[in-house]
């Protein structure tokens, strides 16, 4: 029986002595020191143990007894060499009840008391032993080593956390030390923070450091950045946390200046530098992949689309093919533009630049005057641009140029040649990010179907698909670009071209990159290739590797399997600078519509969901949710108006309502 017994438990990492009033069997009825009775289950005793109380006694004297046997405990407790006892039985290798060694330290006669000192004393220096089923295991020496160890980065990470708190709290109120010599580190958890949240390694670290600044939420770690002024306001998360940043290494810098210096080879190479080419290009534009010639010989047309030979200058497997293949493309983002080679190469050595000599794989075409194809041949050459043109001065002059004049008519027949193949005329304008003075977005529609951009693009098709042709024609192995049939072809009606659009796209298959040729059904071409962006796309350049080296007859760099080795790797890179550059177009949308909180804007319904409509804003071209709203019903294809109530382009939120015009 249990009753009149101390009974000790631990509740919050405290001893708490207390008298066995009733013992119940599955429950013990304890009275505590401060008058409370409750009900303890006999697992959660520490230790039962004389001496033993009258618990008829009155409540006062009971406590008081109890009160006089924790400060024997206690007092006992402080005569007990933890690391002394712990030396004594560390080699035996196996568990000790609490009663052996009290007499260990207190000799043969002890009691209760004795024992519940020695449990308080090794529960209070946990350094030495650990408590398995209700008997104490000596640590080995090793593992007492590594407890010391353990504490002490404790302790100094406890330090450590308390002068960075202090100093970022410094920060905030504008009094902090500019560079102490954390500051780095700092940086680096805040970093960590700011762009993968709960899932930063050192999260539990970040965490607790803001927390002592007074800062629960972690996403205020890149507020603190902006601060420190590490991070611009509109710092890019998506292309940091991508690491696919703007900077070489040491030695591709090396390798590039030493490609840039290299003398051009014109082994056997066609001579074209007398050909009236040109380059066709926006004003920011640094690197010229392709230019276009087109010359009337009798009642045939010439044109000639000339694509950058970076084949020729950039080798296979050497270093800085390796970092082209490790960014897969150039990225073109507002602000900012990352090549996916040095700019002494990409926007000079590669580029086909105005007044320079520059080696080149041409496609030279023959046509009649109607635009049909009569001949074509790929060839090696060496061009030389002799005009610069922007897609505006195009569109401005092509009434009055004959020249490109000629070279819009052939495109228009080139285009309606495709749509006779059954290729899907989808295009829709592209949302331009701009900046004013005081770098203030503004979002531009840029149109596709201007006379300038349907050259420039008819022309590349027709170099894709007569290059993809020549390589299956000619046995050469080749990255294939198909897509299949849409699931179904919707009819445009009055719900008008921009809902036909975005319902038509819906239905497409998607594109697939192989070594085996298919149609390009959204082109209308039986066969289709990239090879047109050397310079910019890296399985453009290694197809141009492939039909460079055919040409001039050298050994082919890669086979089919090498090829597909090659797809597999650039694809996961491709498709996440797809993301970044559309999650980047939005945020500049969002940023811009932030600014004009409360702006009236036009939208057309796309779809009906059960609380809200599925919409786009046709001024940027960009999907948004539009809550249902009582009493007015919208109907798919229709035009209405909302107004933007919330925009956060951190937090990648937009609210907008409907409202009459």
């Amino acid at each position: 029986m249990g009753q009149g017994k101390i009974v000790e438990y631990i509740d919050e990492g405290r001893f708490v002595c207390t008298v066995c009033l009733q013992d119940k069997g599955g429950r013990l009825h304890v009275l505590t020191r401060s008058n409370r009775e409750i009900n303890l289950s006999p697992k959660r005793a520490i230790l039962i143990s004389d001496p033993v109380l009258n618990v008829s006694l009155p409540r006062d004297d009971l406590m008081e007894r109890l009160k006089q046997t924790e400060e024997t405990r206690v007092r006992l407790k402080q005569e007990i060499d933890v690391e002394g006892l712990w030396e004594l039985v560390r080699d035996e290798e196996e568990a000790f009840d609490p009663t052996y060694l009290a007499q260990l330290v207190f000799g043969e006669a002890v009691s209760g008391n004795h024992c519940s000192a020695v449990i308080r004393a090794l529960f209070e220096n946990r350094l030495y032993f650990k408590m398995k089923n209700g008997a104490f295991l000596p640590h080995s020496v090793e593992k007492v080593e590594e407890i010391i160890r353990q504490e002490a980065e404790a302790a100094q990470e406890a330090e450590r956390l308390s002068q960075w708190s202090q100093w970022l709290k410094d920060i905030q109120e504008g009094t902090g030390a500019e560079n102490p010599p954390f500051r780095a580190d700092i940086v680096r958890l805040l970093v960590q923070l700011a762009l993968y949240g709960k899932e930063a390694p050192e999260f539990k670290a970040g965490r607790e450091l803001l927390s002592r600044v007074g800062i629960s939420d972690i996403q205020q770690a890149r507020s603190l950045l902006i601060r420190l002024g590490e991070w611009e306001e509109d710092e890019n998360l998506d292309l940091l946390r991508s690491g696919l940043g703007p900077s070489f290494t040491r030695e591709q810098m090396a390798a590039s200046a030493r490609l840039a210096a290299r003398d051009l080879d014109l082994t056997g190479r066609e001579d074209l530098r007398d050909m009236p080419v040109l380059t066709i290009d926006g004003p920011m534009t640094r690197d010229f992949d392709d230019a276009v010639s087109l010359e009337q010989t009798g009642d045939e047309l010439l044109l000639g689309v000339h694509i950058a030979d970076v084949s020729d200058v950039v080798p296979a497997e050497s270093i800085l093919d390796e970092a082209a293949a490790e960014r897969a493309a150039s990225q073109y983002l507002p602000r900012r533009q990352i090549p996916m080679f040095p700019e002494d190469l990409s926007s000079d050595i590669l580029s086909l630049r105005q007044g320079r000599d520059r080696n080149a794989i041409s496609l030279l075409a023959r046509f009649d005057r109607s635009g049909g194809l009569i001949g074509c041949r790929f060839v090696p050459t060496v061009i030389r641009v002799r005009k610069r043109l922007l897609y505006e001065d195009v569109n401005q002059v092509v009434a009055q140029d004959s020249l490109l004049m000629e070279m819009h008519r052939l495109s228009q027949r080139l285009r309606q040649n495709r749509m006779d193949q059954g290729a899907l005329s989808l295009s829709l304008p592209e949302p331009e990010v701009r900046f004013n003075g005081n770098g203030l977005p503004s979002v531009e529609l840029v149109e596709p179907e201007t006379p300038s951009r349907m050259i420039v693009a008819e022309f590349m098709i027709l170099y894709n698909w007569l290059a993809a042709r020549f390589c299956l024609e000619n046995e050469i192995p080749i990255l294939f670009r198909s897509q299949p049939g849409p699931s179904e072809r919707l009819p445009l009606d009055e719900k008008g071209y921009l809902y036909y659009v975005f319902q038509q796209r819906r239905k497409l298959s998607p594109l697939s990159i192989q070594t085996d040729p298919g149609p390009h059904a959204g082109l209308g071409v039986d066969v289709y290739v990239h090879a047109t962006s050397p310079i910019r796309r890296y399985l453009d350049l290694v197809n141009q590797r492939q039909i460079h080296h055919y040409l001039l007859q050298k050994e082919m760099p890669y086979d089919e399997k090498q090829l597909e080795q090659i797809r597999i790797a650039a694809e996961p890179t491709l498709k996440k600078l797809a993301l970044i550059k559309r999650n980047r177009l939005r945020y500049w949308v969002l940023k811009y519509l932030s600014l004009n909180r409360g702006r009236k804007l036009k939208a057309l319904v796309l779809d009906e969901l059960k609380t809200r409509y599925r919409v786009v804003l046709t001024d940027f071209l960009m999907l948004a949710d539009l809550k249902r709203k009582n009493g007015v019903i919208l109907g798919q294809g229709q035009e209405v108006w909302v107004r933007v109530v919330k925009a956060d382009p951190w937090e990648d939120v937009l609210v907008i309502e409907h409202v009459d015009q």
